[in-house]
C-alpha cells in the first residue's frame, strides 16, 4: 500500500525533534548536534515556546576559541539568534519550497501558537517534492 501524497508541513515534519534550553552550554549543544547529526537546533523555554535558534556554524568558532584559551564555553542564550524563520504545520509544502529558494536555513522549526511542535528540513521538502512529482 502506498503512502498518501504529502501536501502540508504537518504531513512530513519530525515531531520528536532535538531542542535545547537557553541555559545549556555551547559544549553540550555541540555534542548533541554531533550525536544527532544536525546542523542546528531550536531553542525553547520551559513551556516549549520557540525563543531562538542556534546552528553549528554559530558555535564552531566559539568552541574552538574556548579550546585555545582553555576557558568555559558560553551558554546557548548568549549566542542564539532570536529572529527565527519558522513555519506552521498547515503550510503548503510547495509554498515553503518557494520560500526556501531565497532563505538559507537547513532546518525550519514548526510552530503552533508559539509552541515548537516539530521541525522540517530542506531534505524533507526535497523528498516530498519528488513524491508529489511522481503522483
Amino acid at each position: 500500500m502506498s503512502k498518501p501524497t504529502p501536501h502540508t508541513v504537518r504531513d512530513i515534519m519530525s515531531r520528536d525533534c532535538y531542542r535545547v534550553s537557553p541555559e545549556m552550554s555551547i559544549t553540550t549543544l555541540a555534542q548533541g548536534l554531533a550525536l544527532h547529526r544536525l546542523p542546528g537546533a531550536p531553542v525553547v523555554d520551559r513551556h516549549d515556546n520557540l525563543i531562538g535558534f542556534i546552528s553549528e556554524q554559530d558555535v564552531l568558532g566559539r568552541v574552538l576559541d574556548s579550546i585555545y584559551h582553555d576557558d568555559e564555553a558560553p551558554l546557548v542564550k548568549e549566542m542564539m539568534r532570536n529572529e527565527v524563520l519558522s513555519v506552521t504545520p498547515a503550510k503548503s509544502i510547495t509554498d515553503l519550497a518557494q520560500e526556501m529558494l531565497g532563505a538559507k536555513p537547513k532546518i525550519y522549526p514548526v510552530v503552533e501558537q508559539r509552541r515548537l511542535v516539530g521541525i522540517v528540513t530542506r531534505r524533507d521538502i526535497l523528498v516530498s517534492l519528488l513524491t508529489i512529482r511522481r503522483h
